[in-house]
C-alpha cells in the first residue's frame, strides 16, 4: 500500500543523486508553487504538494469513502484535474489551466491511487477509463511498472496498479505486455525463496537488496487481491505457519504475510531505516510502514498477528498523524477499516475527524464526529507518506544504492 512517504528530506538527498544519471525527462519534478502562491482551497495539507499532492489528496478521498464520508465536490474536482490529456497523473501540477508540458515527469504510483480513490467514489468513469489505459500502455515488458513509465519495474509500483486495475474493473491477470507477462507474474519475481536472508520477503527489485518492509507488505496485498482501502481476508484453516517453497502467487502472498508477523513480533511495530553512514543505534519506529503492515496481514486473514500492532499504532500513533498530515491520517483510517476498527475511537483519537480537518469540510459524513478546528493541522508538515508510507525513502536508498535512473515509490511509503 502505501504510501510513498515522500518527505522532503528524501527527495533532496534523491533529487542529487539522481540528476547525474536519470534521464532528462525523468530528472525534473512536477512544478512547484511558489511559497507566495496561495494552495488550493480543495486540496487536503497544508505542505508542498510537489512530490505527493496527487497521492495524499488519493488516500484522503479513498479513507473518507470507507467511512461513509461523502468529500466535498472541490476535492474530487482537484484530483480528477491533475490528470493529463494522456491519462497519466505527476506527483503534482500546481496549474492545471494549462496542459501538461511534455517534459513533465508522470508518475504510476500517484496514477493507481488515483483510480482507486475516484473509481470507489464514482462518477469519474472517464478519468477512470484513460487513467487506466495510460497505466496499461506503459506496461514495462516484465510485467510490472516502475515509479515512471520506463523505468525498472519495482514491487510497490506494481503492486498499486494491480490495485487500480481491480479497482476499473479489470483483471490483473489478462493485463499483459506484448511478451505475454501479467503484473502476477511480476510479483512473483521479487519474491525471496525460503532459504534467503529475507525468507518470504518481497524485494523492491530483483536482485536488488535493500529494505524490504514497505515493498512485501505493497505485495501481498496486491497478491491478495485487494487494494489500498483493503477489508480483512478470511483465515485458512490450516494454512502455513511457515515459509514454504510453493512457487504461486498465494503462497507467496502467504510467505510475505509470516516475514511481516515476524517483522512485527518483537516490538510490534517496524523501524525506520537509516540513511547511509547514519547511526542505526536508535531506530525509529517506523509508523507508516507499520500501518501498512497491519492492512497486508489483515487482507491475507491474519488479523489477529496484526493486533499487537494495532494496538500499538492505536497507543502511539496520534502524534505522528498530526504532525505529518492527511495521508498519516488516512493510513491509519485504511489499518482501521482492514482489521474492523472503529476509527473514531482509534485509542483516544478520532481518525476521521483528523483527517476531514486537513482539508474542505466534507459535503457529509455518516455518523462522524465533530472536526476540531481546522488550526491542529495548519502546522503540519509536508506529507511523507504516502503511497510511497515509505516508497520515496525507499527510492532513496535505492537511488544511492544502485543507481535506480528515476526518482523513486514509497507507497506508501516511509515517515521522517
Amino acid at each position: 500500500m502505501t504510501t510513498v512517504r515522500r518527505g522532503s528530506a528524501a527527495f533532496a538527498v534523491a533529487a542529487v543523486l539522481a540528476a547525474a544519471t536519470a534521464p532528462a525527462a525523468l530528472a525534473a519534478p512536477s512544478p512547484s508553487p511558489s511559497p507566495s502562491d496561495a494552495l488550493p482551497s480543495g486540496l487536503y495539507g497544508t505542505g508542498d504538494p510537489t512530490y505527493d499532492g496527487v497521492w495524499r489528496q488519493s488516500l484522503a478521498l479513498l479513507a473518507q469513502d470507507t467511512v461513509g464520508v461523502v468529500p466535498a465536490a472541490k476535492a474530487v474536482d482537484l484530483l480528477a484535474g491533475q490528470s493529463c490529456d494522456g491519462g497519466g497523473f505527476p506527483s503534482y501540477r500546481a496549474d492545471t489551466s494549462k496542459p501538461c508540458d511534455a517534459k513533465l515527469p508522470l508518475d504510476t504510483n500517484a496514477s493507481a491511487a488515483a483510480v482507486q480513490a475516484l473509481a470507489a467514489l464514482g462518477g469519474r468513469e472517464a478519468v477512470v477509463t484513460r487513467t487506466t489505459d495510460w497505466l496499461k500502455s506503459v506496461q514495462n515488458e516484465d510485467g510490472g511498472w516502475g515509479y515512471n513509465p520506463g523505468g525498472a519495474s519495482d514491487a510497490n509500483s506494481t503492486s498499486v496498479v494491480v490495485g487500480a486495475l481491480r479497482a476499473a474493473g479489470q483483471d490483473p491477470a489478462k493485463v499483459t505486455s506484448p511478451g505475454g507477462r501479467s503484473p502476477l507474474d511480476a510479483l512473483l519475481t521479487f519474491a525471496q525463496p525460503c532459504d534467503a536472508k529475507e525468507a518470504g520477503a518481497f524485494v523492491y527489485q530483483p536482485k536488488t537488496p535493500g529494505i524490504v518492509a514497505d515493498s512485501t507488505a505493497a505485495a501481498v496485498l496486491a497478491a491478495s487481491g485487494q487494494g489500498l482501502a483493503a477489508t480483512a481476508g478470511p483465515a485458512a484453516p490450516g494454512a502455513a505457519t511457515a515459509c514454504t517453497d510453493g512457487k504461486d502467487l498465494a503462497a507467496a502472498a502467504r510467505n510475505g504475510a509470516l516475514y511481516l508477523s515476524g517483522a512485527l513480533a518483537k516490538s510490534g511495530h517496524l523501524d525506520t531505516a537509516p540513511m547511509p553512514g547514519a547511526d542505526d543505534s536508535s531506530p525509529k519506529p517506523d509508523f507508516g510502514n507499520t500501518a501498512d503492515a497491519v492492512v497486508a496481514l489483515s487482507a491475507q486473514g491474519m488479523t489477529e498477528q496484526a493486533g499487537a500492532s494495532l494496538t500499538w499504532l492505536q497507543q502511539n500513533a496520534a502524534a505522528w498523524a498530526k504532525e505529518t498530515g492527511p495521508a498519516a491520517y488516512a493510513q491509519l483510517v485504511l489499518a482501521a477499516h482492514a482489521t474492523g476498527t472503529d476509527p473514531k475511537a482509534f485509542g483516544s483519537t478520532d481518525l476521521v475527524a483528523g483527517l476531514n480537518a486537513t482539508g474542505p469540510a466534507p459535503e457529509s459524513a455518516k455518523d462522524a464526529s465533530p472536526s476540531p478546528s481546522k488550526t491542529d493541522g495548519e502546522d503540519e508538515k509536508k506529507d511523507d507518506d504516502s503511497p510511497l508510507s515509505t516508497w520515496w525513502i525507499v527510492g532513496v536508498f535505492f537511488v544511492a544504492a544502485v543507481g535506480i535512473g528515476f526518482l523513486f515509490s514509497g507507497r506508501r511509503k516511509n515517515q521522517l
